[in-house]
């Protein structure tokens, strides 16, 4: 039998797929010549080849996007009872001082909303990114405050949360992942 006969076993025919790689046919592409893996430049947006975000990144990340949620809450009860939390700040509310209210309630999802969006574009590496959650940790402090003097109890971990926000992105990892040469 031959090689090319229908009847030989597949374990006995030569590869055509080799062939076909080596050999191109007229008139096809060449092949293109496999690409090397190498690492990304920080803040291209293209993760590392090694695909593991440092602890520290990932926990920074987490932490904002519980922050962002935190904050959140608060934003849409001033805007689902701005009627309710009108009457309890002024005696007798008009009617602008309920849409004072809700205006303020957006204004918190709008940093609750800058939180959690910031916390979403950590894989692009980009040295911005690390600038925002350095500046939103900052706006996490009059909130911390605020929910201080409402809930002792949720202020303090409000409280614990805001501060390892701050901390954490001059962790030497945190810097690193974004390509951000010093401290601020």
């Amino acid at each position: 039998m031959s090689t090319n006969d229908p009847g030989t076993p597949d374990s006995s025919r030569p590869p055509q797929r080799a062939r076909a790689r080596s050999n191109p046919t007229p008139g096809s592409p060449p092949p293109l010549p496999p690409s090397a893996p190498g690492p990304a430049e920080p803040g291209s947006g293209v993760p590392p080849v090694h695909g593991l975000v440092p602890r520290p990144v990932s926990r920074l990340r987490t932490m904002l996007i519980i922050l962002g949620c935190l904050q959140a809450l608060p934003g849409l009860s001033l805007i689902i009872n701005s009627d309710d939390f009108a009457t309890s700040i002024w005696d007798e509310p008009g009617e602008a001082q309920p849409g004072a209210v809700v205006l303020v309630g957006v204004l918190v999802l709008a940093v609750a909303a800058w939180g959690i969006t910031t916390a979403f574009r950590f894989p692009t590496q980009q040295p911005s990114v690390l600038t925002s959650a350095r500046a939103y940790s900052w706006t996490g402090v009059p909130y911390a405050l605020l929910m201080l003097l409402l809930s002792p109890v949720l202020g303090a971990i409000v409280v614990v949360l805001v501060v390892l926000v701050i901390v954490r992105p001059n962790h030497p990892e945190c810097r690193a992942w974004f390509g951000a040469p010093g401290q601020l």
